[in-house]
């Protein structure tokens, strides 16, 4: 891949490792990773033999290796959009803001960003519309789109903002983020032996369920709800299997908060952490954290692993046209 060959890239508010899954199926090498949270790192530490560093923005820039591609799935954070725009100081006190001094000070060759899809109306709008901007001050062309996980393979309801951003210098005419695909995959697809012993304390047992009068029995690449615990807010709805997950979540509340909860084999029952896993993309051998609502953090917080892949590919191809157009 000529300039590009063996990629080097930074993997910043790391978490468990999603993006570095998904850069280094194509042979990539990780240099630096980074997040603050303690659980995250004991399982970086423990699935890549190596425990990121903690708060980036007490790390100088100087003291990152050099890298082609910056990673970041950075939270969401509202920041100064009033009044005139001060440019690189609009982002100050954000993690944003951290990731436009990383790479303006080593300009590497991609951003590949993602958040969550309220960040492209967060403000009107306008926190956007800003970012964009800093990202075109410090030197990036930027391509953008909401990708849900659905469309791409797995189970799961996960609508993201991805955001990635080639500097200019490359020329990078184009850039098309990857198209839907067809594929029928559903929950059930996923799912632990019913004779597992991990599943019998996640089951759920209410006086207080109701049922739509007519269960779907064909599969749909969507969520199918039939079911409703209690007065069926957020995290009191219940879900066929021959669906889609809904969005795996860090925090929310309800009985079948962060998994959603599902008629499995005639039981109502919450995911297990290895089946979160699953609808993340995660390969059998990740290793869990021991405690099951920080696993339900964990891949609440996490990127799907075959949505980026897919992504990174069309990065790749992206690269490769320009250097031959600079040939």
């Amino acid at each position: 891949m000529g300039e590009f060959a063996d990629i080097k890239f930074i993997d910043l508010f790391c978490g468990i490792g999603g993006f570095r899954q998904s850069l280094e199926s194509f042979g990539n090498t990780c240099v630096f990773s980074s997040d603050w949270d303690k659980d995250a790192q004991d399982i970086y530490q423990l699935n890549y033999g190596e425990r990121p560093v903690g708060d980036i923005s007490q790390i100088e820039a100087e003291d990152i290796p050099k890298h082609h591609v910056l990673c970041g799935g950075f939270p969401c954070q509202p920041f100064s959009i009033s009044g005139k725009k001060n440019g690189f100081s609009d982002a100050r006190g954000t993690l944003l803001h951290e990731i436009l001094r990383i790479a303006k000070m080593h300009q590497p060759e991609v951003l590949f960003l993602e958040n969550v899809r309220n960040y492209l109306n967060h403000a009107c709008g306008e926190t956007m519309r800003t970012t964009l901007m800093l990202l075109n001050e410090i030197g990036y062309d930027s391509h953008y789109k909401i990708l849900s996980a659905s469309n791409y393979g797995i189970p799961q309801k996960r609508e993201r903002l991805y955001i990635v951003c080639f500097r200019k210098d490359l020329k990078v005419e184009s850039f098309n983020f990857p198209l839907s695909e067809k594929t029928e995959v559903a929950l059930e697809d996923i799912l632990l032996p019913r004779e597992d012993s991990l599943i019998n304390d996640l089951l759920i047992e209410r006086f207080d369920i109701t049922w739509k009068e007519n269960l779907i029995s064909k599969r749909e690449n969507a969520p199918i709800r039939i079911g409703t615990l209690g007065k069926g807010g957020q995290g009191e709805r219940i879900y066929s299997p021959k669906g889609h997950a809904v969005t795996l979540s860090a925090y929310g509340g309800g009985v079948g908060a962060k998994t959603g909860m599902y008629l499995i084999n005639g039981k109502v029952r919450r995911l297990h952490p290895r089946e979160c896993a699953r609808l993340m993309g995660f390969p059998e051998t990740f290793q869990l954290h021991k405690r099951r609502n920080v696993c339900y953090k964990q891949f609440g917080n996490s990127v799907a692993i075959p949505v980026v892949k897919k992504i990174f590919n069309e990065i790749q191809k992206s690269l490769h046209s320009s250097e031959k157009k600079a040939a």
